[in-house]
């Protein structure tokens, strides 16, 4: 019974998402039409910035329980139908994303490729509106374009779509970690703030446990960090260095995954990914240490303190204007 119970439980909550996802459609093609009408009658020259105000005043007092129509939103509706109004292929987008979110990309981001980025990303990882103020703030879409990880020969054979999965840096701001701070320091601020380390990892990462104990032989060896992939289906281990990036800690990683691989991963599981997290990295040195690797590993960078998202912003013109390729 308690199974039957469960299956009526979850087409409950399936309606239930389902019916918020049709409000929350229905609300935005509102606010759609409503900017649409404002920017039409502003445009013919019929309506001067008095009358937007007016026509706030009037839908509170003639309907004071209609909330979400003042002025500065009546303003933001206008906002949002002028931006979007000749990129329809992002309209259906818009309609997934609650109106916060919607807002923040509106008034946050700078390019349209911008928009559509966080629009497809909050549709993908089904972002509140504080993890979506977070990731903007982290320059996720700058870093994006500018940063793409170094992956091991063996990596990219393994996994085409990997870059779309991992990161050349990480940014921790949230483990408000004091200067100097040991590897133990990092380790535990990640696992205790475990949520928005995945928020900077991403949604299809799932947690398996610190400390993770491989026996080879007679001797016991210790994961610092083991997730699954749910995307890739596949154990990644993260290796935690608090120093700049040295050759020789490739080959710890790499026995780790055998490790996994002959005694952990399942049949239907692919290869097991090992990424090495350090707080410094020289490029070129990663590059060299990972091209003969018979592992599918990457080397990360991590920072504890956000990105200035004006220098971001100033690379990635830069490298527009010369017409570098950043995609």
């Amino acid at each position: 019974m308690n199974q039957q119970f469960f299956e009526i439980i979850d087409l409950i909550k399936k309606s239930r998402s389902s019916v918020i996802q049709i409000v929350n459609s229905k609300l935005i093609d509102l606010y759609w039409a409503v900017g649409e009408y404002i920017s039409g009658q502003i445009s013919k020259k019929k309506w001067g910035e008095s009358v937007v105000e007016e026509l706030a005043e009037y839908i509170h007092s003639s309907e004071p329980d209609i909330k979400g129509f003042s002025n500065k939103n009546l303003w933001r509706m206008k906002q949002f139908y002028e931006t979007y109004q000749n990129f329809p292929k992002l309209s259906a987008l818009l309609r997934e994303i609650s109106w916060t979110n919607n807002l923040q990309i509106l008034s946050r981001t700078k390019s349209i490729e911008e928009k559509e980025f966080y629009l497809r990303l909050s549709i993908q990882e089904r972002y509140s509106s504080r993890e979506l103020e977070r990731q903007i703030s982290s320059g996720v879409f700058e870093r994006f374009l500018l940063e793409k990880p170094i992956l091991s020969p063996v990596m990219r054979e393994l996994y085409k779509d990997a870059d779309a999965s991992f990161k050349d840096h990480y940014v921790f701001e949230f483990l408000n970690l004091p200067e100097p701070f040991q590897e133990s320091d990092l380790k535990r601020g990640l696992v205790r703030q475990m949520k928005e380390f995945i928020l900077e990892l991403g949604k299809d990462f799932l947690f398996i446990g610190e400390e993770y104990k491989l026996q080879v032989g007679s001797s016991d060896f210790y994961i610092d960090l083991l997730f699954y992939h749910r995307g890739l289906q596949c154990l990644v281990a993260f290796e935690l260095k608090n120093e700049k990036f040295k050759p020789d800690h490739i080959g710890q990683l790499n026995f780790y995954l055998e490790a996994l691989d002959r005694d952990i991963k399942k049949e239907n599981e692919k290869p097991s990914i090992g990424i090495l997290l350090c707080k410094d990295k020289d490029s070129e040195v990663v590059e060299y240490a990972l091209s003969r690797s018979l592992s599918p590993t990457l080397v990360s960078e991590y920072k504890t303190q956000l990105p200035d998202k004006k220098i971001l912003r100033k690379k990635l013109k830069q490298l527009t204007e010369n017409n570098i390729e950043i995609s």
